[in-house]
């Protein structure tokens, strides 16, 4: 039986792919930074909750030692994100309206917290036979759409959510080649209908958990070092 740890599980792109693992036959831990909030989405799927701000070490260093003492773990899947630069109107603060603070938080979460978790869980990962992390990044972390003028991704004017969700990219690759005998990718999900964007997304979060259950079901074949789409490999 395959384990699986969630981060920000308890909706969302989260929760989705938490559901379609389970009827993968995954067994699936819900971690959210919210006790209540991840106990109520776990009794919906029927799976295990487990309390996990990535922004903090000692409630990581818990959760870690929580899975280990439970038997072990062969997914992560770091989903947990933030977007500070859009408001509830989904308007985005571009260059010279963001404030540092806001810029600060969004790579405590995005990117910090990607590295807290995921060096926390590396011993369990390791002890798996077939050990896989999945990054959930962005397209707009493609410095390649980011620049295609005329393309929507080019048309995004923020900067701390595309910036973190770069760095998750280069973390992805520099962990992979790092720890060969993991499977470690980063995805990008799609303009997702979710809270991160005030629900003005185009597609539904069973489209956009697509990409994070196919490549959360990886074998010890599959690519690694990678960032994917529902259609194959983005560019950089």
């Amino acid at each position: 039986m395959t384990t699986t740890l969630i981060t920000g599980a308890n909706k969302g792109l989260g929760f989705e792919t938490a559901r379609r693992l389970v009827a993968a036959g995954h067994t699936v831990l819900l971690a959210a930074r919210d006790a209540e909030r991840g106990r109520r989405a776990a009794e919906e799927l029927g799976v295990r909750a487990i309390r996990l701000d990535v922004t903090d070490d000692a409630s990581v260093r818990a959760a870690a030692a929580e899975v280990a003492a439970a038997g072990g773990l062969d997914v992560l899947v770091n989903n947990a994100g933030i977007q500070r630069e859009m408001d509830a109107r989904g308007v985005v603060s571009g260059p010279g309206k963001l404030s540092v603070d806001a810029l600060r938080a969004t790579f405590e979460t995005n990117v910090f917290g990607t590295v807290r978790v995921t060096d926390a869980f590396l011993p369990l990962l390791e002890a798996s036979a077939a050990p896989v992390v999945v990054n959930v990044s962005s397209g707009l972390a493609s410095l390649t759409r980011v620049t295609e003028a005329g393309t929507p991704t080019h048309a995004y004017p923020g900067v701390a959510y595309p910036a973190s969700k770069a760095a998750v990219n280069m973390i992805t690759v520099q962990y992979a080649k790092a720890f060969p005998r993991l499977r470690i990718n980063a995805v990008e999900p799609g303009f997702t209908k979710t809270d991160l964007n005030a629900h003005t997304g185009l597609q539904t979060v069973g489209e956009g958990a697509e990409v994070i259950v196919r490549m959360a079901c990886l074998g010890p074949d599959g690519p690694t070092g990678g960032y994917f789409d529902a259609d194959g490999t983005l560019p950089w």
